[in-house]
């Protein structure tokens, strides 16, 4: 049973802390973004290379370095698109009455760059790894796109719970794009999906035969149910933003935090 809480363990750890480290630092003024986009891509070139290290290895130290990688990847994804170096090229809210085809081309050019270095960063993990014994990086990426890209259609399309107190002020005209109804026709195609690959999940760990195969599958299967949740937060009424009430700073929090940056800068 530890073989199995342990992974999961981590996985919940390394997800729920790093989605509030980034969910702080997006929320101090904008002065502060250079530096932790700095901080941010230096994370990125050491995931990089550890996803490149690591994958030539199948043992359960390997599995937790390259689920670690990925997350950093993916951190540096999240991070330039919440601070806007990497969005779209549509920087402004749609009008009202824009529906329809017209509306979802508009959503797609908001976020249009982001999705195509997401897409490209897959990519470039999948040739990273497509002969190597290792690939644990390459399905944590894989897991966190599908299960994102999934939650952007449920919020175009309409859920009852936004989520827009996360979004930040740079960021607020994304919210045209989202629409508040009760359910649409994906959610449930999105939830049965993702829960009949967890389940399969499930099954392949139940008879893995090495360490590194059942480590591998454990982080996955966490990462699965984290996506499960989070599609979940989005049509259930409850306080997911309490998660992370320890990274939303407060007005002097974030000036100190400011003065501090501006400090060392000289």
């Amino acid at each position: 049973m530890l073989a199995f809480l342990i992974p999961c363990g981590f996985a919940l750890l390394v997800w729920w802390f790093t989605t509030g480290a980034i969910l702080f630092l997006d929320r101090l003024p904008r002065a502060t973004f250079r530096w932790s986009l700095l901080g941010a891509t230096a994370v990125l070139l050491l995931s990089v290379a550890l996803l490149h290290s690591s994958a030539a290895d199948a043992d359960a130290k390997s599995a937790y370095i390259g689920f670690s990688s990925a997350i950093g990847i993916w951190a540096w994804l999240e991070m330039t698109f919440l601070m806007g170096l990497i969005t779209g090229t549509r920087r402004h809210a749609c009008i009202e009455r824009c529906s329809g085809w017209r509306h979802f081309v508009h959503a797609t050019q908001a976020i249009i760059y982001n999705e195509i270095a997401t897409a490209l960063t897959v990519a470039g993990a999948f040739l990273a790894t497509r002969n190597a014994p290792n690939r644990v990086a390459f399905w944590t990426l894989t897991v966190l796109w599908a299960m994102r890209v999934s939650a952007k259609l449920n919020l175009f399309l309409g859920v009852p719970n936004l989520g827009e107190q996360f979004l930040p002020d740079h960021l607020k005209y994304l919210k045209s794009f989202f629409r508040r109804r009760s359910l649409n026709f994906l959610f449930p195609v999105s939830v049965t999906l993702a829960t009949l690959v967890t389940a399969y999940a499930v099954q392949r760990y139940q008879h893995a035969r090495t360490t590194f195969e059942a480590t591998s599958l454990s982080l996955t299967i966490a990462l699965l149910a984290l996506g499960l949740l989070e599609h979940w937060f989005m049509v259930l009424p409850l306080p997911s933003e309490r998660l992370w009430s320890w990274a939303i700073p407060s007005r002097r929090t974030a000036e100190r935090t400011a003065r501090l940056i501006n400090a060392l800068r000289g």
